[in-house]
């Protein structure tokens, strides 16, 4: 596989500094040398440029540094449509969960260009699901699945002019246990797929993963997973920013990572919200490293 790293060393979107500094850890972890490790071919196309907070106030309370966090997307949603088109495999590494609305806007254009849609399988502990009007703290990393889906800003919601860029009943949400009172009414009306951490206990991961993989990829020419670090439980991801007791295990999300592989059907992969700062001996970064060669092709034997 031909494969293009972009970097988006985005903060804007919540309120503790350092996941900026995201793409650099999992870099320094030796994300480049592991995929070439797997027999790919690599080219790392370095950073968007991103604003920092000290640059400009943060505007309205209800969306801070919106204007902002949209410019950084529209950035990212062009980076990754010219990746697809020169026949890439784009690999987003954030940076806050934000950038997912760049990333799944590139991918879902390029496909829709093409009269097909694609799917998502969303893995994280929030859902991400707030809109300015629910949100209760104003950080925009809590709202980029909702825009995809068409609820929020259009400056936010219509990159490339339409909206939604994908289709709930193609998107899955794993690994859920931390929702607000007023993001689980639209995670409710939206309409998406939702696994929480009971659905995991119960049924396992496998089983859990075999669903997601059957929604995200009916009628879809593939589907992008977004994987935010927080998922994991504290004791295997030390350093993300919004950490919640009971998450997945190591070997849960390898595995997850590991049948996404084995379906072939991946057009696009993200991974965000690593906050070295706050990490212990870059732990969580060599996670991530190890996650996405899960999801490139690594397997034990």
């Amino acid at each position: 596989m031909k494969i293009r790293i972009l970097g988006v060393p985005l903060d804007l979107g919540q309120e503790r500094r350092g996941v900026d500094m995201g793409p650099s850890a999992i870099r320094a972890a030796g994300l480049n040398s592991a995929l070439k490790g797997l027999g790919h071919q690599v080219e790392d196309a370095g950073n968007v440029h991103a604003k920092i907070a000290e640059e400009q106030p943060f505007g309205d309370r209800r969306a801070k540094y919106l204007n902002e966090i949209a410019e950084t997307c529209q950035e990212v949603a062009h980076r990754i449509y010219q990746t697809l088109e020169a026949g890439l495999f784009p690999v987003s590494l954030g940076g806050d969960h934000s950038i997912a609305i760049g990333t799944i806007a590139g991918v879902s254009k390029f496909y829709r260009d093409r009269g097909q849609a694609v799917g998502c399988i969303w893995v994280d502990a929030h859902a991400d699901m707030n809109t300015p009007e629910s949100s209760p703290s104003g950080n925009v990393h809590g709202m980029p699945f909702a825009a995809t889906l068409g609820y929020g800003p259009e400056s936010l919601t219509k990159i490339f002019g339409y909206a939604p860029k994908l289709q709930s009943k193609q998107c899955v949400l794993i690994g859920a246990r931390d929702l607000d009172s007023r993001e689980g009414r639209l995670v409710k009306e939206s309409g998406i797929n939702v696994f929480t951490m009971r659905d995991v206990d119960e049924q396992g991961m496998r089983g859990i993963m075999e669903k997601s993989l059957a929604l995200a990829s009916q009628d879809t020419a593939g589907f992008i997973i977004s994987f935010d670090m927080d998922v994991m439980d504290p004791a295997e991801a030390p350093g993300v920013g919004t950490p919640v007791r009971g998450g997945i295990t190591f070997r849960e999300a390898h595995l997850a990572m590991e049948m996404v592989a084995d379906s072939k059907k991946m057009v696009a992969l993200e991974l965000v919200e690593i906050n070295p700062i706050i990490d212990v001996h870059n732990k969580t970064a060599i996670l991530g490293v190890g996650l996405i060669t899960s999801a490139l092709g690594k397997k034990i034997l």
